[in-house]
């Protein structure tokens, strides 16, 4: 089965209802174990990326990750291309209800011309790697002025096998009230759905944005890499 065609496959009835409830969904296995061994074996080909980021210099965390340079694999392509539209529907009925102006287009490459035409033309999509010891703080990836609302990330290791620990953390923070914070672990070739900023919540008087952040747990032992799949362009 093609990538296309698991991604058609998804119970995508229950995923949006999750990202509308928690700000982020499990969407089930999306990459085979042998296409995430083969994500992970292109990581030490320097040519294959544009840029290799170390987490402690910045603060960031403990571990390494690295963005793609075009021309990007055919597995993310695919995977940023069949996810997109999918998304944008969910994104465009989040901004209505927030009375946020901004729509987005049904293709990714229209949304990516938005981007380029915004001077952000650098791919975002990534590999992350940690070691036992490692982390990543709680964020956002955000990099200009156009941001699409909603990110994916897929596991290429197997839980209890290649590592111990290393949770998928996000943490949603209310307007005067305390921040909740929840932990998931996806399997090896699952996926992650999540808001990149801030997903609609129902209050007494209407729609307010919750603001999220997401990170990852310390990893206890082992090895953990990850597939990042990021819409939006970078300066």
């Amino acid at each position: 089965m093609t990538i296309p065609e698991r991604i058609g496959k998804l119970d995508w009835p229950n995923i949006e209802q999750s990202l509308w409830e928690q700000g982020y969904a499990c969407t089930g296995p999306l990459l085979t174990p042998q296409e995430c061994a083969a994500l992970i074996e292109l990581y030490p080909n320097q040519s294959l990326f544009r840029s290799r980021i170390v987490m402690a210099r910045y603060r960031f965390g403990e571990g390494d990750y690295q963005y793609f340079a075009n021309p990007l694999p055919p597995v993310v392509v695919q995977l940023r291309e069949s996810v997109y539209p999918r998304l944008a529907r969910v994104a465009n009925d989040w901004n209505q209800i927030l009375e946020v102006p901004e729509r987005f287009p049904d293709s990714l490459a229209t949304f990516l011309s938005q981007c380029h035409a915004a001077g952000q033309t650098k791919p975002t999509p990534l590999l992350l790697h940690y070691e036992g010891g490692g982390y990543n703080c709680l964020h956002q990836d955000l990099y200009g002025d156009v941001a699409f609302p909603m990110q994916l990330v897929c596991c290429l290791s197997q839980p209890g096998r290649d590592f111990q620990g290393g949770e998928f953390l996000i943490l949603e923070q209310r307007p005067r009230a305390q921040s909740r914070g929840e932990a998931v672990s996806p399997g090896l070739g699952e996926g992650i759905v999540f808001t990149t900023r801030y997903r609609p919540v129902k209050g007494a008087r209407g729609y307010y944005r919750a603001n999220l952040k997401h990170g990852v747990s310390r990893i206890r032992s082992g090895s953990r890499y990850t597939l990042g799949v990021i819409f939006h362009g970078a300066q």
